[in-house]
C-alpha cells in the first residue's frame, strides 16, 4: 500500500472513555493548533499521517476497546495508511510497560500527565498562554469543564488513583477564565466534571470550596445552565445545595455515584458511608432543592455480594426513585484493594443482577416521565434527526440521560432554548411540541 510520503503532518486524535478524557483530547488539539500543526479529532477521512489514541483503562470492556483500537491503527500503519501511532491516556499510564512488550509497533507511549512530552514528540511546545482555551469536539452549545484531576478516595474497587494520581484542584480564577472563553465560542451549558467534584478546593483552599466555584461560574454572563457531575456522597458539602437553589442558571440536577445500597457492601467498598446515611443525604438534597433530578450509578457483583446484599440494593433503588440510574457489573481490577478479595460472583449472576436493577429503574423512569405529560419545560436543542429536533431538559445531561423529541413547525437552531409542552412519554424519552422560543 502506498505511504503518505512527505505530505505535511496531520494529526488525528482518537478518544476513548469518559468526558474527562475528551477534555484532555481537546486540550491536546488546542495546543497542536496553537503550534500551527494540522490536527483533527476523530477524522472521518483517511488523511492523517499521525494518530494519537487517548485510551481508557477503567473497566475490562473499556480496556478491551482501547486495545482493539490500538491494534486497528497498528495494522493501518503496517498497510502504509499512517506513519506514526502514539498512545496516551489511562490505559497507557497503567499498563505502559506490559503494552510496550505486547504491541511493539506503537511508536511511543505516554501517561495521563505526559502532555508536554507528547507535544515535544509531535514537534510542538506547551504554550502556557493557551491555558483556559479549548477547541471543542462536541457541538459548541455545551462543554465539559474539568475542575480537578485525580482522586484521594480509598474506594476498594477503583483504579482511577493509579491512573490519574492524587486530587489536584484547578484555581477558581483559571476555571472562570476558561468558562468565559467557552461562552465567547457559543457555549451555553457547562458540565462540571472531576474524578471527585465535591473534594474540590481542599488542596488549594484548605476547605471544600465547590459552592464558591459554582457562585463564580454562575456570575459568568451568557451561561444559561451549569450542571454538576461526579459528586462523592461522603462529606458532601451542603452549601452546594444552597447555591443550587438560589442561582437560576445552576441546574437542579446532581450526578452522585452511590455504587451500592447495602451497608455491608459499602463498607467492603470503602465508601465511608452507610445506606442509612445515604438515604438521609438523599432526603436532605430533595428537601433543600425541591424538584431536583438525581442521577446515580451502581455496581452489581462486587466481591462478597450476597443475594441479601443485592436485595437490599434493589429495595434501596425502589425506595429512592432516582430520576436517572446506570449500573456497571463489577470489574476485577489489579492493584486495587478489591483485587485481594475473591471475585466470587459469577459473571452471569453479575449481569442478572444488573439487568434486574435496570428493570426496576425502567418502571420508575416510565412513571416519572408519564407524570410530565401535559407540563411545559425549558429544553435545549441538541441536534436535528430527520424531521424532528432532539433536545434535553434541565434534568438531563448529554449522552447519558433522557432526551426530548421535539416537533416544531419552524426551524430550530442548535443550541437554542425553547419551551416544549410534553405530549407523550416512554421509559427514557419525552415527546412534545414547541410552544415558544427562548432567545
Amino acid at each position: 500500500m502506498k505511504t503518505k510520503g512527505n505530505k505535511k503532518t496531520k494529526v488525528n486524535i482518537v478518544t476513548l472513555g469518559c468526558s474527562k478524557n475528551l477534555v484532555d483530547s481537546e486540550v491536546l488539539l488546542t495546543q497542536l493548533k496553537g503550534n500551527g500543526i494540522d490536527a483533527i479529532h476523530e477524522s472521518k477521512k483517511d488523511d492523517a499521517n499521525i494518530v494519537v489514541i487517548n485510551t481508557c483503562g477503567f473497566i475490562d470492556n473499556a480496556k478491551q476497546e482501547s486495545i482493539d483500537t490500538i491494534l486497528r491503527y497498528v495494522d493501518a500503519k503496517e498497510e502504509g495508511l499512517v506513519e506514526k501511532v502514539y498512545v496516551t491516556g489511562c490505559l497507557s499510564e497503567r499498563y505502559k510497560d506490559d503494552l510496550q512488550k505486547e504491541i511493539p509497533d506503537v511508536d511511543a507511549w505516554f501517561g495521563t500527565r505526559d502532555l508536554s512530552r507528547l507535544l515535544k514528540t509531535l514537534n510542538a511546545n506547551y504554550k502556557k498562554e493557551l491555558v483556559g482555551e479549548r477547541i471543542l469536539t462536541n457541538p459548541s452549545h455545551f462543554a465539559y469543564l474539568k475542575i480537578a484531576e485525580g482522586c484521594d478516595r480509598p474506594c476498594s474497587f477503583c483504579a482511577i488513583p493509579l491512573m490519574r494520581g492524587k486530587h489536584v484542584s484547578r484555581p477558581i480564577e483559571e476555571l472562570v477564565k476558561e468558562a468565559k472563553n467557552l461562552v465567547k465560542g457559543g457555549t451555553k451549558e457547562l458540565l462540571l466534571i472531576a474524578q471527585d467534584s465535591t473534594y474540590y478546593g481542599l488542596d488549594l483552599y484548605k476547605k471544600r470550596n465547590l459552592a464558591e466555584l459554582m457562585k463564580n461560574l454562575s456570575d459568568v454572563e451568557g451561561l444559561e445552565w451549569i450542571r454538576l457531575h461526579y459528586a462523592f456522597p461522603a462529606g458532601f458539602p451542603m452549601d452546594v445545595l444552597d447555591v443550587m437553589r438560589e442561582r437560576k442558571n445552576i441546574c437542579n440536577y446532581l450526578d452522585i455515584p452511590l455504587q451500592h445500597g447495602s451497608t455491608r457492601q459499602l463498607q467492603l467498598m470503602r465508601r465511608g458511608i452507610t445506606r442509612e446515611k445515604t438515604e438521609e443525604l438523599l432526603h436532605t438534597i430533595r428537601e433543600k432543592v425541591p424538584g431536583i433530578a438525581i442521577r446515580t450509578t451502581l455496581i452489581a457483583g462486587h466481591p462478597g455480594e450476597t443475594e441479601a446484599d443485592f436485595q437490599e440494593m434493589a429495595s434501596f433503588v425502589e425506595r429512592s426513585r432516582f430520576d436517572r440510574l446506570g449500573v456497571f457489573t463489577y470489574s476485577h481490577e489489579d492493584n486495587t484493594h478489591s483485587y485481594t478479595m475473591n471475585d466470587d460472583v459469577p459473571e452471569e449472576v453479575k449481569q442478572e443482577r444488573s439487568d434486574a436493577i435496570m428493570e426496576i429503574q425502567q418502571h420508575i423512569s416510565l412513571e416519572l416521565n408519564q407524570a410530565k405529560v401535559g407540563n411545559t419545560y425549558k429544553v435545549i436543542v441538541d441536534r436535528k434527526e430527520g424531521d424532528e429536533f432532539i433536545g434535553r431538559t434541565e434534568s438531563d445531561s448529554p449522552e447519558v440521560d433522557n432526551e426530548v423529541i421535539i416537533t416544531s413547525n419552524d426551524y430550530l437552531r442548535i443550541g437554542d432554548f425553547v419551551n416544549v409542552n410534553i405530549t407523550d412519554a416512554s421509559e427514557f424519552d419525552l415527546s412534545g411540541n414547541v410552544i415558544s422560543s427562548l432567545m
